[in-house]
């Protein structure tokens, strides 16, 4: 089989080396790379700390090799050995465990945006409320559902965005007026809401959907859809952007956002 493979690729009676499908080809694996993540595991499973001999025996290491990797992994953060001689953890290893949370969190939404995105035929995103600040999470575009051109950092453009007000909706009048007080209500285009009145009063629905009419681009208009949970520990969004004539079919299509927005939900619920 492998054969007529090679040869529907390369052509008769030659093989090429680099499409030659062989499934009994071990992948190349780089064993210091190995090495050095056992270790790591190793030096994981001593909350304690442990010295260097016995992180060696229990990795099945040389203890000169041993050496080697620990001093490299605390070169790069991701090992430090305390005063007492014992190796724990570096603050890296903490870092790179709070992205991949993020990570695996996008790897559980962007599927339900992108079902989103094909379904209408726009660009969708998703934003939470996180560390006093509206930030956006993730965006599902494409060459055909491009991203409104994000000239303005959404932390800083909130009250001209429908993801933006989506979220500030959620809030109480305090909320609004500190998170406004940090946020000024810059000008962005002619349609952008700058009187803090007329903003709180279109923020009055904590459910409704919320519109942006070219308030932060011209030429894009966006809705979004609230994302939050009975306690108040989730504040989101859900949105969607188009071109202005394109927004009243998109309104007429708010059941299926808010289909989208509450699978989001269900999902921040479920993951720990």
């Amino acid at each position: 089989m492998d054969a007529i493979v090679a040869e529907a690729l390369t052509g008769p009676g030659q093989r090429g080396s680099l499409w030659v499908m062989d499934e009994t080809r071990k992948p190349t694996l780089i064993a210091s790379v190995q090495r050095a993540l056992r270790l790591m595991e190793v030096v994981a499973a001593h909350p304690n700390g442990a010295p260097a001999k016995q992180l060696a025996r229990e990795a099945r290491l040389p203890l000169a090799t041993t050496y080697h990797l620990l001093r490299t992994l605390a070169h790069e953060g991701y090992a430090t050995r305390l005063s007492d001689g014992v190796w724990v953890l570096g603050e890296r290893v903490e870092s790179l465990h709070g992205q991949s949370r993020t990570q695996q969190l996008l790897a559980r939404i962007r599927p339900t945006l992108i079902d989103l995105r094909d379904e209408l035929g726009v660009a969708a995103y998703f934003s939470m409320h996180m560390d006093d600040e509206i930030r956006l999470i993730d965006i599902a575009d494409g060459p055909r559902t491009p991203r409104v051109d994000v000239w303005v950092g959404f932390e800083d453009a909130a009250h001209a965005t429908a993801i933006g007000k989506c979220v500030l909706s959620q809030f109480d009048d305090d909320a609004r007026r500190d998170y406004l007080s940090r946020h000024p209500l810059v000008d962005l285009t002619p349609h952008t809401i700058t009187d803090p009145g007329r903003l709180f009063r279109s923020l009055e629905a904590p459910d409704a959907m919320q519109v942006d009419r070219e308030e932060y681009s011209l030429g894009t208009a966006c809705a979004a859809v609230p994302v939050a949970d009975a306690t108040g520990s989730v504040r989101g969004a859900v949105a969607i952007s188009c071109r202005p004539a394109k927004l009243a079919r998109i309104e007429r299509s708010a059941d299926r956002i808010r289909a989208t927005a509450a699978e989001i939900q269900r999902t921040l619920t479920l993951t720990p």
